[in-house]
């Protein structure tokens, strides 16, 4: 396995391994998790890992580079609308001082390190990898003169 498959291959399983790491913490209660906050949009996100995975298992280069760039935007997505959910969930109250006062009793969590290293790292892995510096030319039929 070379460098920057084994690359792309640790951001994804860092990419699994961060979907289930506290993401967000409301009123200092308990943490959610990314399943917690929208299960079908963490299924989708595990989804694409393990097909990136099973990509560089494969040797598929192509499908790895469109795994990782797309879990890097579904990432992205993710994290600008759990952005927007807090910032909104509170708006029907019409005080703003209370309003604002709730919106900052949900912290954002360490898992979000995780949720953007791994995907970074395999988009690394992908843009920064080397074609193999040696190709078989033995199979290539040689053009005699006629």
């Amino acid at each position: 396995m070379r460098i920057n498959a084994l690359t792309s291959f640790a951001g994804f399983v860092i990419l699994i391994a961060a979907l289930y790491c506290p993401i967000l913490r409301p009123f200092h209660l308990f943490n959610i998790d990314a399943f917690g906050a929208n299960k079908p949009y963490g299924i989708v996100l595990l989804l694409v890992a393990v097909v990136g995975i099973i990509a560089i298992v494969f040797n598929q280069p192509n499908l790895t580079r469109l795994t990782a760039f797309i879990s890097l935007g579904l990432v992205a997505l993710f994290c600008l609308g759990a952005w927007f959910k807090i910032h909104t969930s509170f708006s029907f109250i019409p005080f703003r001082s209370i309003d604002s006062f709730l919106t900052r009793q949900i912290k954002f969590k360490w898992g979000w390190y995780l949720l953007f290293g791994g995907p970074l790292l395999a988009v690394a892995g992908v843009l920064f990898g080397r074609k193999p510096a040696f190709t078989n030319n033995i199979d290539v039929p040689v053009k005699q003169n006629q």
